[in-house]
Parts: C-alpha cells; structure tokens; sequence
C-alpha cells in the first residue's frame, strides 16, 4: 500500500445516553491520538456518522492536550464517512464515548470505509467504545473483521462501574465475542492496548495514547 501520510479519526454523531444525559464522542480518546499522530508528522483528518457538528462529552481543559486540541482542530463541518474515499488514509481511529454504541454499528458508510481501507492494506484502530465500529464490520466474504483476532474495548466491569449496563444498547465485551473475537480485557481504567495484524484496540480512556502509538508501530512495520 502506498503511504498518504494521513489518518482519519471517526468520531459519533449520537449525543443522547438513552434519555439519561448528553452524551457524544469523548473529547479525550480524539485528542490524544491526534496529537500522537500530528507530532509524527501524519495530517490528521475527522469524519462523523451524520457529518456536520458531532457532539462532544468529557472535556477535560486542564489537560494541555485537550486544550490544545480544541484550540486547533475545528469539527464544525466534518465529513461523513460514506463522503470519503478509503484510498486517501493510511489508517483509521475510531474514538470512543457511549454514543459510539448506538450510530457506530449501523452506519453503513462507517463500516464500508472500514473494509475498503482494511482490505487494500490500511490499519483500523478503535479505543474504549469505538470498537463499536467493528460490530458491523465485515470482509468482503461476509466474515466478521474481528473474528478469531484478539481485541481490547470497554470491559463489562468498566460498563458496570459507569452505572451503565442497562442504559446502552449492548454490551461491547459480549458482541465482539458473539463475532468471534478474543476479548481481552485488564483492571478497570487501566491501560491496556491489543495488535493483531493490522487491527489495534483500546479498553478505555487511558489507553488511547497507547493506541494511536500502536498505529504508529503497525504503520512502520507495514512500509518496511
């Protein structure tokens, strides 16, 4: 695959926690990949389900790189992902946040992007409850992309802890191993990241940075 030297961040458009709060793509999980991949001199581009203005949840603006992030990176008028073309991107991070679990799975255009950039060599990468994304993500054989591959996401017990497990509309842990997946999982908000091949997952939060790098080692790895 020839490198673009550009990475998408997919990000949700869904901004209602089941009638509970607001809720969006959770700022942290978008910002630190993209300063990850900016200082590695990769553009670094967004897209969202719905396009326009995606909604933000867990903004933290004593963290420099939050702040920084929201003083650079406008997502005013982001692009959905059926608008793009996968050959463009070398890779692409799906953050998280809980409106990942309702618009990620279904999204047509998120899921065809996924295939395409996966199958002509690009990396997918997905942290917290991004790898709802993966949920509808199948090969071009009807496979599942996340059968018989070790993965990270949002634990059951992470889930559990949040109050959450009867509000979201599945829980992440079980549906990636009703597909197949090897779920791996470590203690609640720690950090832990999963390769395998060219898929790269995240449990939380606090592995997001931990991701982003991930892609960083994959992309290299793939252009040597």
């Amino acid at each position: 695959m020839t490198s673009t030297n550009k990475i998408l961040i997919g990000l949700t458009s869904h901004g209602d926690l089941g009638g509970l709060r607001s809720t969006g793509y959770y700022l942290p999980e978008a910002a630190h990949p993209w300063q990850v991949f900016t200082d590695a001199g990769y553009t670094v581009e967004f897209a969202s389900v719905a396009g326009g203005e995606p909604p933000v949840d867990g903004a933290d603006l004593t963290d420099p790189v939050q702040k920084s992030f929201t003083e650079r990176v406008s997502l005013t008028n982001t692009p959905r992902f059926a608008d793009l073309d996968p050959a463009g991107y070398d890779a692409v991070l799906f953050a998280g946040g809980h409106g990942a679990m309702w618009d990620f799975p279904s999204d047509a255009g998120l899921t065809g992007f996924a295939r395409d950039l996966y199958e002509r060599g690009g990396v997918v990468a997905a942290v917290c409850h991004g790898p709802a994304a993966l949920i509808g993500l199948t090969l071009s054989d009807g496979s599942p992309l996340v059968a018989g591959k070790r993965v990270a996401g949002f634990t059951n017990s992470e889930e559990a802890a949040a109050g959450l497990t009867e509000v979201v509309p599945f829980l992440l842990q079980n549906r990636l191993e009703e597909l197949g997946a090897e779920h791996t999982g470590v203690a609640d908000w720690q950090p832990h990241v999963v390769t395998d091949g060219r898929l790269v997952t995240g449990q939380n939060p606090a592995s997001s940075t931990g991701v982003a790098e991930a892609v960083l080692t994959v992309l290299k790895d793939s252009a040597a």
